[in-house]
């Protein structure tokens, strides 16, 4: 059985349960190239997830642009537009080639199995949430999925965090908040909760120790013997 005061844990999902850099990576360049755009390797677009479609989108028109010395700048039309490109490319490619994280799903059945509440407070569009948990097989495990356009404010903001707690009807003292990116990070901070860093996902290429999250794992199976031994 669950231990101590925390109850519910609240996850990120790309670069903490899901690599899904390989399908965004594919969309993004389907989209530069059908705007005739220079196109970029998976490892660079990884660099660049973590913060939304729309901001991906933005990165990568940004770097796309051959000639620097233009100081061309896309337009907020331009950028919307592009945008819907990549989002009808992703849709098509959402569960290709991503992948959960070594010992992912095995990890959250023995927390379910605990008494732990979960739930996914990500950056992504929601439309795409239930049919990614879903062919994984995860549907049942997660109390509420909240994405980047839930609700008005998304992360590092600490509005999805605060709203988890109100819908599970629990404080920030009973959540986690466990993720890659130094924006889940800055959310638990600005919500006044606990978090964990994990090392292996994207955060723009930046040390996840930097943003000091009250804990930091190499591997999400850590995730048990830790909350075993801080909260027994």
């Amino acid at each position: 059985m669950k231990k101590g005061n925390k109850t519910v844990l609240l996850f990120d999902l790309d670069g903490t349960l899901l690599d899904s850099a390989p399908d965004l990576a594919a969309a993004i360049n389907e989209m530069l190239i059908s705007l005739s755009l220079k196109v970029f390797s998976q490892e660079v677009i990884r660099g660049w997830v973590g913060n939304g479609a729309k901001t991906l989108v933005e990165r990568a028109l940004s770097h796309s642009i051959n000639n620097k010395s233009e100081n061309r700048k896309f337009s907020e039309a331009e950028i919307n537009n592009a945008l819907a490109v990549f989002l009808t490319y992703y849709q098509q490619k959402l569960c290709v080639e991503s992948v959960l994280y070594n010992g992912v799903k095995k990890t959250l059945l023995a927390l379910k199995k605990q008494g732990y509440r979960l739930a996914i407070i990500t950056n992504k569009p929601t439309i795409f949430i239930a049919p990614i948990i879903a062919s994984y097989n995860l549907t049942d495990l997660f109390e509420l999925q909240l994405g980047g356009d839930s609700l008005k404010e998304r992360k590092p903001h600490p509005l999805p965090l605060l709203h988890a707690c109100k819908v599970l009807n629990v404080s920030t003292d009973e959540c986690i908040m466990i993720g890659d990116s130094k924006n889940d990070i800055l959310a638990a901070k600005a919500a006044n909760m606990q978090s964990i860093g994990l090392t292996y996902g994207y955060n723009y290429g930046e040390d996840i120790n930097t943003h000091k999250p009250d804990w930091c794992l190499d591997t999400f199976p850590e995730l048990i013997p830790l909350l075993d031994k801080v909260f027994s």
